[in-house]
């Protein structure tokens, strides 16, 4: 038995740190790693459910291709599995051009040896890209036209706050490490809010849950800040020292009255009054946004609204005071701290500049012309399911002519391959991470060998390039060698730039980078265009022509449009899976058993439905049967459905969704979205 260092590379806030035992080349424990103070107790469901999803049976093991007269999937070989695809690449480079064929990657395991990916397409000639992301860049960009750059204080410094706001975050279900300091806080005497349409398990454990109408939370929040400046609870030597713009911002929210809030936002004005006084009488604070809700078509004015309540109250630069977004310290090999990738190319330069959107994948594929697509590779992400409306982009898809999927597990998005690879697991090659929320670089160690014939996505790039026909001169170029010793060098020599962070120590566990700062902006710099915190910002002008103040601008979507759809349909993270993954693990399904839909029983009674009936959500765009679960602790004329279902489970939210982009950062605005849900008739 051997006991090994690593860290968990999914999509995720925590990035926890853990102990694996492999006995006989097998993943067969998990245990918790103390190293790492933001997550010292252990992973996990899911993290656990790794010994399943390292051994399972369902395992890709071997390439795959689909029989055309049987719509089955035989396997092949690599040799034969790298010639087909070579042929249909070098095909439709010639016959179409380079851009006929889309490159598709996602979030679904990180690492730095992800470069390599796009390196491969950019040696063969370039592909079709894409820009933006489906995560949280409204969020980001937000903060970074406000404090210009994304980072806050280390986790555990959240003990020492006295108000803790979690605003449309379950860290209980989606980052419960963070549970961990809150409850310390609380202990000693400090409050927690929690601002949310759904009673979740987070506040549970609140001193007050406030259940707002979703996409209005930026209301919210401005007639919060109307009534700190009103009440003079606000921090004015800070103010004058460090911000920007607070003049006109204080002129721009004297609209956002408790009356005009009340009605905006469905909250009683008596519980506007009691938020501000308590975020104006209580320091430290550590305000908490959720992801969630920068994912609507004006998230990032939101964000930046929400950001205001630090900025006013003086929240900012110390122990307990934070806002506590995204902390990208630990990305110290990028160069730009926002993947530029978030971004299109602002024109079209060389080969490898085509780029469509990520929000509207479906729209823009079937779109895009001069030439159109004719292929799609997929790797590290299940598009089908997890992007916005999904009946569009399986009709994108089935207009292709080719389509190879890289992937451990038979997902939606793999059933619609021609050819499916299979994919390496998190044990099966070392790599180098970083962090969203802890402060950490971690070695992700190889700890088994890869089962079956799995091949890592690096050696898959490397022979795919042979079979097109490069020479290893040009190969080394661009990619490594396949073998465990080229995998350590290429992370070595990322290391030179970093002495601290010393390849033996990162094998024993997480290590911390120069220059973190463990109480984030304490030396009150800010890296915007005035040095200064910017309520105001010409680059929001600028870059997404938007107000340069904060302001609230309602949903495009919203019950007032339209009496057909009066139902808010939001698609909220579950403990028991990663957007899609997991939830095809045994282990999980004993937690997470079949889908369905939480519903206020007054809009139940409504539509008579009871507890348990099958029920079809729909609106314009697609529909999905689940059971109906009626829950008095979801806001009424609110519906929800866990994101992550996949179509083979039978309720895939995103069959509802609309592709759009958020209104800054080229997000996805996953949640604009109104449904009706009615009772479908059992026959006998």
């Amino acid at each position: 038995m051997q006991i090994f260092s690593t860290a968990c590379p999914r999509n995720c806030y925590s990035t926890c740190s853990f102990k694996v035992h492999v006995d006989k080349g097998k993943v067969v424990n998990i245990d918790p790693h103390s190293a790492n103070l933001a997550t010292p107790e252990g992973v996990c469901l899911k993290g656990l459910a790794y010994i399943e999803r390292a051994n399972s049976p369902d395992r890709i093991l071997k390439p795959l291709r689909k029989n055309k007269e049987t719509n089955q999937f035989e396997e092949i070989s690599w040799d034969k599995a790298l010639s087909v695809i070579s042929e249909k690449i070098n095909y439709f480079q010639k016959e179409y051009g380079n851009h006929s064929i889309l490159y598709y990657a996602a979030s679904g395991m990180s690492g730095l040896l992800n470069s390599f990916s796009q390196k491969f397409w950019e040696m063969i000639g370039g592909a079709t890209t894409m820009y933006g992301n489906l995560c949280w860049p409204a969020g980001l960009e937000a903060t970074r036209l406000t404090l210009g750059e994304n980072k806050h204080n280390v986790p555990w410094d959240l003990e020492n706050a006295k108000l803790i706001l979690l605003w449309g975050k379950n860290s209980a279900e989606s980052n419960i490490q963070e549970m961990i300091p809150i409850m310390k806080a609380k202990e000693k005497g400090a409050k927690l809010i929690v601002i949310d349409p759904r009673r979740t398990p987070s506040a549970e454990r609140a001193d007050m849950l406030v259940q707002i109408k979703p996409g209005t939370d930026a209301a919210l929040a401005l007639g919060i800040a109307y009534l700190l400046i009103q009440t003079g609870q606000i921090d004015t030597d800070f103010i004058d020292k460090n911000v920007l713009g607070f003049k006109e911002f204080k002129k721009a929210v004297a609209y956002y009255t408790p009356a005009t809030v009340a009605e905006i936002t469905g909250i009683p004005s008596v519980h506007i009054y009691r938020l501000a006084e308590i975020i104006g009488a209580t320091k430290p604070m550590t305000l908490i946004p959720g992801f969630g809700m920068q994912r609507y078509s004006n998230g990032g004015q939101t964000v930046r609204s929400l950001l205001a309540l630090s900025v006013l109250t003086g929240n900012i630069g110390k122990s307990g005071a934070c806002w506590h977004y995204a902390n990208l310290q630990s990305y110290v090999f990028d160069k730009v701290k926002e993947p530029e990738s978030y971004y299109p190319p602002k024109k079209q330069e060389g080969v490898f500049r085509r780029a469509i959107s990520m929000a509207k994948l479906g729209e823009d594929m079937l779109k895009i012309v001069n030439p159109k697509l004719k292929m799609i590779w997929v790797e590290r992400g299940n598009p089908v399911t997890q992007n916005p409306d999904t009946n569009t982009i399986l009709k994108a898809f089935r207009k292709l002519e080719f389509r190879v999927v890289v992937e451990q597990f038979m997902t939606d998005s793999a059933l619609e391959a021609d050819i499916v690879l299979p994919a390496k697991n998190m044990f099966e090659q070392t790599d180098i991470i970083g962090g969203y929320w802890n402060p950490y670089v971690q070695l992700k160690s190889k700890l088994v060998e890869p089962a079956g014939e799995v091949k890592p996505e690096t050696e898959i790039y490397y022979l795919l390039a042979q079979k097109l026909g490069f020479s290893n001169e040009k190969i080394k170029e661009y990619l490594i060698e396949p073998g465990d010793e080229s995998v350590k060098q290429f992370l070595k020599n990322k290391l030179k730039e970093f002495p601290e962070l010393k390849w033996e120590s990162l094998k024993e566990g997480p290590q911390i980078a120069k220059n973190h700062e463990e109480i984030a902006f304490s030396d009150l710099k800010f890296n915007t265009p005035s040095g200064k915190i910017e309520l105001y910002s010409k680059q929001a002008k600028q870059l997404w022509n938007l107000d340069p103040l904060p302001t609230y601008v309602p949903l495009i979507e919203d019950e007032k449009l339209s009496d057909e759809f009066p139902l808010h349909f939001m698609s909220p993270n579950t403990k028991n899976r990663i957007h899609s993954q997991f939830n095809n693990l045994k282990i999980i399904k004993l937690f997470s058993t079949e889908p369905f839909v939480m519903i206020h029983p007054d809009d139940s009674d409504s539509r008579n439905i009871t507890e348990g009936d099958m029920v079809k959500i729909y609106n314009n765009r697609g529909y999905v049967k689940v059971k109906a679960r009626l829950d008095f602790g979801i806001k009424k004329s609110c519906v929800a459905l866990t994101n992550g279902w996949w179509i083979q489970d039978g309720a895939s939210p995103n069959f509802l969704s609309k592709g759009r982009e958020t209104d800054m950062g080229h997000g996805t605005a996953f949640h604009d979205n109104m449904v009706e849900v009615v009772k479908l008739l059992v026959e006998p």
